[in-house]
């Protein structure tokens, strides 16, 4: 089958088992050679190709409503609803998504970029179902590694309290981004060996139904049965919740996925089926990844599996700063390091080697590693907690009432700082300095290059204290020679890169290079910028501020980050609370979601670039081309 050409999911309901399996290999060749030009989430969708096309054959989207937890495993979703001709497209600018979108079809009922949501949402949708007086079917698909999510247990709690309706879909295929951590998957580890549960309980039921009267007879034949469950399989965690528990099931067998299915349909109250997938199924390279690397990737040669993208001539900023914390902790054992499921992601996985007692790997969890973090400290240790900055957002309460409120010497890593590019705008970290940068204590920085990493690294274990956020982008450093990370860095100062005249242009991180370019294009045509490493976020060199204000020049602010509450805003406040009249322009992101695509067309769109900082600079001045040359 052409599967670029399929417009509806109905047009698979009508498909013998048979034409199913052949549907299959067709998907997958189809996302192999797709993802092999556009990169993607391979792996997650690879394992979920049978899963798909059985829930779309099985349930009546969009009047049913099928969930899919985090989202970058729905690319089988997406072809199947109609998209598939647009998959040239997947995750490029002003392309199709990598994750479902409401805006793309009627049939992406939910958005998420992050684990965790998705039972949550379920809940929602079926109470806004069941006061309606309506009775469509709601389909949540998690992930094992997102069922450990906080969120997500919280949601089971409240679905199987209330008995609500809905099937709920556990995609076990003991891995999320790395391997899954902790005792919920030690518990689905136990799930999957244990086959002739659902097989015993179904010969006990039909035992118990056939019993002559009489209450005692039978409620003595429950405890026998729950006794039995508890003998098969250790805890019982769902059933126990009030939710049924159906499986483990094949996930890669349509028979047994259907029969599940209809089996879920007639049952009252929750349902959750346990289904059993294989990760990148199908291709052996990605098949046999056991860290992570075919989870999320870019073009590939689709022979080999090897990765394209050219040579990199300089570690990546999560390796260079991770093996900058290692060096620190070998020598201190009260430096450790955290992270929330992501040791592959942030280049943690040679710590964990090396310092496996430093080291704690806690699973879907941001809000528990951040308040973690928080114990530790209070207890003499040195926690740093590598983390992204879209997921950090999820742990904003710990940060402030845990954290920063206590004044606790934790050091965050804020991994893929400003834009990430194909992920789009649920994986941008450009919200973190406006949730940070007003807490009281809390220190952000950004290093311009390799060296100054190295140092803000040793000085946040050795000199600062209290809560100190270190943002670092998605990418490679710039090859710069490490000196001696002991020389530190003075606490709140700034460093002036080039002197000038003119106007001062503020930035700190990678788009510093922007601005060192503009200056040297603007001294061709007679304007001498001075160009400033902001690298101290918050707090604010206030004494350079002020010399600003008393050489009455223009200030121009440059982020890869939202404007509203930004370093900018920063600026400006400051200027205006001491009552300096300072002509100050921001340039960042204004009040808008950005969504996927190559970084440099991302910041072409939203204005961050060489060319639109000298003609800003000119506007600042009041010198135009021709005042310029002169």
């Amino acid at each position: 089958m052409d599967v670029a050409k399929i417009k509806n999911p109905s047009e698979i309901q009508s498909l013998t088992e048979s034409e199913l399996v052949q549907l299959s290999e067709d998907m997958r060749t189809f996302l192999i050679e797709k993802c092999a030009v556009t990169g993607g989430h391979i792996g997650a969708n690879l394992g979920v190709v049978e899963l798909t096309i059985a829930l779309h054959k099985h349930f009546n989207s969009p009047e049913d409503k099928i969930i899919f937890d985090v989202g970058h495993q729905a690319y089988i979703h997406k072809i199947l609803t109609g998209r598939g001709d647009q998959f040239d497209q997947l995750r490029q600018h002003k392309g199709l998504s990598g994750f479902p979108k409401r805006s793309e079809s009627v049939h992406d009922v939910w958005e998420a970029g992050h684990s965790s949501t998705s039972l949550s949402a379920a809940m929602g949708m079926a109470k806004a179902r069941d006061i309606m007086g309506e009775h469509y079917h709601i389909v949540p698909v998690i992930g094992d590694g997102a069922l450990t999510g906080g969120m997500a247990l919280e949601a089971l709690n409240h679905i199987g309290h209330d008995r609500t309706n809905m099937t709920i879909i556990l995609n076990d295929n003991e891995m999320s981004i790395a391997p899954n951590v902790g005792a919920m998957h030690n518990m689905f580890g136990r799930l999957r060996t244990n086959q002739n549960y659902n097989r015993a309980k179904v010969d006990i039921d039909g035992f118990l139904s056939k019993l002559p009267g009489g209450l005692k007879l039978r409620d003595s034949a429950d405890r026998i049965k729950d006794s039995l469950k508890y003998l098969v399989v250790s805890g019982v965690f769902f059933e126990e919740l009030g939710i049924k528990y159906v499986g483990p099931v094949d996930g890669h067998n349509f028979r047994e996925l259907g029969e599940a299915i209809e089996t879920s349909k007639r049952i009252s109250g929750p349902v959750i089926i346990h289904v059993i997938t294989k990760k990148g199924k199908g291709y052996r390279h990605a098949e046999n990844d056991k860290i992570g690397t075919w989870h999320g990737l870019g073009p590939y040669k689709l022979d080999t599996g090897e990765q394209l993208g050219g040579k990199v001539s300089a570690p990546s900023w999560s390796q260079l700063m991770s093996d900058a914390v290692l060096e620190l902790a070998k020598h201190d054992k009260r430096i450790v390091a955290i992270t929330p499921a992501m040791p592959v992601g942030s280049k943690l996985t040679k710590f964990q080697q090396q310092l496996p007692e430093q080291f704690f790997d806690v699973g879907i969890a941001e809000q528990h590693a951040v308040t973690m973090a928080g114990g530790l400290a209070a207890s003499g240790m040195k926690p740093y907690v590598a983390i992204y900055s879209t997921f950090l957002q999820r742990a904003y309460d710990q940060l402030l009432h845990d954290i920063d409120r206590q004044k606790l010497d934790v050091v965050f890593g804020i991994d893929r700082s400003g834009l990430v590019g194909a992920d789009g705008e649920t994986h941008q970290g450009v919200f973190d300095i406006p949730f940070l940068s007003h807490l009281p204590h809390m220190t952000v920085m950004m290093p311009k290059d390799e060296d100054e990493a190295g140092k803000m690294v040793y000085s946040a274990f050795t000199d600062y204290s209290g809560p100190i956020a270190i943002r670092y982008p998605r990418g490679n450093g710039l090859g710069v020679k490490v000196t001696d990370p002991a020389a530190g860095i003075p606490y709140g100062k700034w460093e002036v890169l080039r002197a000038g005249e003119d106007a001062a242009v503020l930035s700190f991180g990678p788009t510093l290079q922007l601005l060192l370019k503009a200056q040297e294009l603007l001294l061709k045509e007679g304007i001498n910028i001075e160009v400033v490493n902001a690298r101290f976020i918050k707090p604010l060199d206030t004494d350079y501020l002020d010399e600003l204000a008393a050489r009455n020049i223009p200030v121009l602010t440059v982020e890869e980050s939202m404007l509203t509450g930004g370093f900018g805003s920063l600026v400006v406040n400051y200027f205006n609370d001491q009552k300096q009249q300072v002509a100050v322009k921001r340039l960042g992101i204004d009040n808008e979601y950005i969504e996927q695509g190559d970084v440099d067309l991302l910041l072409q769109d939203i204005g961050l670039t060489t060319a639109h900082i000298v003609d800003e600079i000119k506007q600042l001045t009041g010198k135009t081309d021709e005042e310029a040359a002169h």
